[in-house]
């Protein structure tokens, strides 16, 4: 029964998310047979001119959410390796609960902090350049970087958990010492499932729209002269979620070609998360064993 039960809601899940894409893929055709390809590579949005290029939202959300897990990863994983390899007991407990908790804070919470204060830190920060303000997607990438930190920790430490206490004895039992074990036996075996902890992150950060709505400035058309430039993460711009979240939504209801425009938006960013969280749960280990 419980195992008919599962399969039945993982089969009515898949169906929900085939079914909010097909619908999407629909309601987004006027835009692809407006512009093609172009709605794809295009670097301009201007609804009144019925112009809608994505790619420079697409550029924004790619930048914030690598700048995201640029900065969180190297925290959580020492995180992870303390909690998995160091603490024991009431103590790792304890320490990953609170990590965990800090995963369930609203996101808009860590919007107004962003706003009260890292936004004004970024622009001191940036003074030397001369920015117009402190919205940036560099704000939005630091903000969403505190946002996943807790997401990626907990991924890690199960990951880093789930590799056989036995090994890690007949490793110190070699002499190796316990830096050794972990740099050697450990994070190696774990490297798959350390590898989907990044992916889910990276699917979270990429669908945060309200935190990154107050902090990213959200300019239209800002596209890079060339791709490493660094200058555009300075400034501020727009991602798939903040142009969703936006009031022009509700100026596209009524014009096919500009509301379908939006939903391609939509498409596009479901099919980002859905392809980055599929491939972390085919990497994540199915449990972890506590060493």
């Amino acid at each position: 029964m419980t195992r008919w039960l599962t399969w039945t809601l993982s089969l009515l899940t898949g169906v929900v998310v085939l079914g909010s894409a097909l619908l999407l893929l629909l309601e987004s055709l006027p835009a692809w047979r407006h512009s093609g390809l172009g709605f794809l590579t295009g670097t301009r949005w201007f609804f009144r001119a019925s112009e809608f290029g994505a790619a420079p939202m697409v550029y924004g959300t790619l930048v914030v959410a690598v700048l995201a897990l640029g900065l969180a990863a190297p925290l959580a994983f020492g995180a992870a390796l303390f909690t998995a390899e160091v603490l024991r007991g009431r103590a790792r407990l304890a320490v990953k609960g609170t990590i965990e908790l800090l995963a369930g804070i609203p996101s808009v919470v860590y919007g107004l902090l962003g706003v009260l204060l890292l936004r004004d830190w970024i622009y001191r920060l940036l003074s030397p350049f001369d920015p117009l303000s402190g919205d940036t997607l560099l704000t939005g990438g630091v903000l969403l970087a505190v946002m996943i930190l807790p997401t990626v920790t907990t991924l890690a430490d199960d990951s880093l958990a789930g590799v056989p206490a036995g090994q890690r004895r007949a490793a110190r039992g070699l002499g190796l010492t316990r830096a050794e074990v972990a740099a050697t036996v450990v994070v190696p075996q774990a490297a798959p499932g350390l590898v989907a902890a990044l992916l889910l992150g990276l699917g979270r950060a990429l669908g945060e729209t309200i935190a990154v709505f107050l902090v990213v400035g959200r300019r239209d058309n800002q596209w890079p002269e060339w791709l490493l430039s660094p200058k555009p993460i300075a400034e501020a711009g727009q991602t798939l979620t903040t142009k969703l979240g936006g009031s022009e939504v509700w100026i596209a209801w009524g014009d096919p070609l500009h509301w379908g425009a939006i939903v391609g938006l939509a498409l596009l960013l479901l099919s980002l998360v859905v392809g980055l969280t599929v491939t972390g749960l085919r990497l994540a280990p199915p449990g972890g064993r506590d060493a």
